[in-house]
């Protein structure tokens, strides 16, 4: 849906099972279009699609008839489409999927070959005058890097092809179009630091081609985890000249670390998702764990000296864990607030908790419709604060 300042609010349907185009359009039509009748009856309702590789090329097959329907399918429901998720690639649901979202990197032909794909079905389903963008991973997770430099040159290169694809799109089409890079604990660059200094070393080799079409996609679930501030964080991007490309709007676990709040932990973990735990030692130093159980082990062997605990777990917005456990709406908040003082800062946002299959049962609402909706009354409401909606 549109907001103020011409800014558009959508929630991510990877929340949703949908390999295949046929899986994904029955999630649309099972559980979107109930979505949209609690939450926007008349209006023009955004959605933020997850297209895989598999549903991308199934939806875009030539002769198949799949793109017509679903522009018709839109326009019938008075939806639209402003961005699409292009960070998994594969399977997302049901099946362990943890440090594999990330694979095919950005070293792969795959990768540019399946982002260029989205950007090509985006600029046929974009409504005209607004602008469309697409996510990905921050070019790589860090444990697949074994040579920075020549590695890190083909992630470049792949990019900058991903980019003149996308600028070449918009010489025919006349349509804004942007990349977003994610940002994410682990990731080959993972807070806002790395996110400059990769921005720096994309631009010592290609200047400034690419600034109006590569961007960040800033995750506050993800940034917030890496103990930032947002308006620190949001105005260095802005500073350096970095587009913020879509603002995902999620929220983190977090807690202090001690017997009782590590055992009620376990009821987070699971083997389908990867939960990265940033531990902040009582001096400040942060410590990294690739997955829940590792920070667990680690807590439990006694060599856990944390302050806190923040774990890469997407929580319900609208709903804070129990009594033990704290979240990050707080880094929502402040990125909203920094929003609301400089709209033209981004014009995407997107709610993102794709968890509702792993979440525990106390963190559950009715149906994932009822999560979906409680979470746009949360949003909503903290946006009317702001005198953003």
């Amino acid at each position: 849906m549109q907001i103020k300042n011409g800014i558009h609010l959508a929630y991510c349907t990877n929340i949703h099972r949908g390999e295949g185009w046929n899986e994904t359009f029955h999630g649309l039509n099972e559980y979107t279009l109930k979505v949209k009748e609690k939450v926007s009856q008349s209006d023009p309702f955004a959605i933020g699609l997850r297209l895989g590789y598999k549903a991308a090329l199934e939806l875009s097959e030539t002769g198949s008839g799949n793109l017509d329907e679903f522009i018709k399918w839109l326009d019938h429901n008075n939806c639209y489409i402003f961005s699409i998720n292009g960070f998994p690639y594969g399977q997302f649901h049901g099946s362990r999927v943890k440090e594999q979202v990330y694979s095919p990197d950005w070293t792969f032909d795959s990768r540019v070959e399946y982002t260029n794909l989205l950007f090509d079905i985006l600029a046929k389903i974009l409504p005209s005058g607004m602008s469309g963008s697409v996510s990905t991973l921050p070019g790589s997770f860090k444990e697949f890097i074994q040579d920075d430099i020549r590695q890190g040159n083909v992630i470049i290169e792949n990019l900058a092809r991903c980019g003149k694809h996308i600028n070449d799109l918009i010489e025919k089409t006349g349509k804004d179009l942007h990349l977003g890079l994610e940002p994410e604990p682990l990731g080959w660059f993972e807070n806002t630091p790395e996110t400059l200094s990769f921005f720096k070393r994309f631009r010592n080799i290609h200047g400034d081609e690419f600034d109006n079409v590569i961007g960040v996609n800033y995750d506050t679930c993800h940034l917030a985890i890496e103990y930032e501030n947002a308006k620190e964080s949001l105005l260095l991007l802005k500073n350096n000249n970095i587009k913020i490309s879509k603002i995902h709007l999620s929220s983190a676990l977090k807690l202090k670390p001690n017997q009782q709040t590590v055992d009620s932990l376990k009821e987070y973990q699971d083997d389908v998702y990867l939960h990265q735990v940033i531990a902040r030692l009582q001096n400040g130093d942060l410590i990294r764990f690739k997955d829940l159980p590792d920070a667990i082990e680690n807590f439990l062997k006694g060599n856990c000296n944390d302050d806190e605990w923040r774990v890469h777990f997407h929580i319900p917005l609208h709903a804070s864990p129990d009594s033990l456990f704290d979240d990050t709406r707080d880094h929502i908040k402040d990125t909203l607030s920094v929003l609301s003082s400089d709209p033209e800062m981004c014009k995407h946002l997107e709610m993102e908790t794709y968890t509702w299959e792993v979440l525990p049962n106390s963190m559950q609402s009715n149906s994932v419709v009822d999560q979906l909706s409680l979470e746009y009354d949360w949003t909503l409401n903290s946006l009317r604060e702001l005198k953003l909606f």
